[in-house]
């Protein structure tokens, strides 16, 4: 499904260039949920963002169901390819405000050609999905957060990805409301939607996936089955970072 080989990335700044991803390396299968942990600074959200070429890698190549990319020669067509092949979900919904939950979801659709009827129609259809489908008619300043959040899903799903990023989709919402968008994941997942999540709900990416990659400094220390990665981690990195985890738990 997807690919990630020996990815690298740097952001400039007037004090030089600071290193984001350090050679990454990442294999997700067809129906397969990756998450993401570790500390913040890590990556793990640039990552996510290169996938999707919303950030350009300087370095790797990146295959999407069997399209290969060369992130330092990207050309506009291989761009096109791996936006139209992902679909990103991010921390602070990034709704337009001027337009309503329906058309925020119908939108993409319609840049893609698909007629205003048609996209509506499936924007319904996704906004029931993950229960929204009541508030279709409401903008998003009248939404709360956990509704925005599902009105992004809905949009992401809407395109029909290969695979879904989720950049720390509960981050920005209020602990109450946290487990209104977690059960849309579920539901997700119990649909084998290939997914990529970065997140902070370690239990939740516990409880979902099927393995777990462990980012700290730019590269993933450890990478293997959730069983494996919460019982019998072989990173020391990865067992300081559980025993925190465990502690607080």
């Amino acid at each position: 499904m997807l690919n990630i080989e020996n990815l690298f990335k740097s952001f400039r700044s007037k004090a030089g260039a600071i290193d984001v991803l350090n050679g990454v390396n990442l294999e997700i299968a067809d129906g397969e949920v990756v998450s993401i942990l570790g500390p913040s600074g890590a990556g793990k959200s640039t990552l996510l963002r290169c996938v999707n070429f919303l950030e350009y890698a300087e370095r790797g190549v990146m295959t999407l169901d069997g399209y290969r990319v060369d992130a330092a020669r990207a050309s506009k067509a291989d761009i096109l390819h791996m936006r139209r092949s992902t679909a990103m979900v991010f921390q602070n919904y990034n709704l337009f405000q001027n337009k309503t939950a329906l058309d925020n979801v119908a939108e993409g659709l319609l840049v893609r050609g698909i007629s205003r009827a048609a996209a509506r129609d499936k924007a319904r259809g996704m906004l029931g999905k993950v229960g929204m489908l009541d508030k279709a008619d409401e903008y998003p300043s009248r939404l709360s957060g956990g509704q925005q959040q599902r009105v992004g899903i809905a949009r992401a799903l809407a395109l029909e990805p290969s695979i879904l990023l989720l950049d720390e989709p509960t981050s920005a919402l209020d602990s109450e409301l946290v487990g209104e968008v977690l059960k849309v994941i579920r539901d997700l997942v119990r649909e084998r939607i290939t997914m990529l999540i970065v997140t902070h709900e370690i239990r939740f990416g516990r409880e979902i996936s099927d393995r777990v990659a462990f980012f700290d400094e730019g590269a993933i220390v450890e990478y293997g089955s959730t069983e494996s990665f919460f019982n019998s981690p072989q990173s020391e990195r990865t067992q300081r970072f559980l025993q925190r985890y465990n502690q607080n738990a």
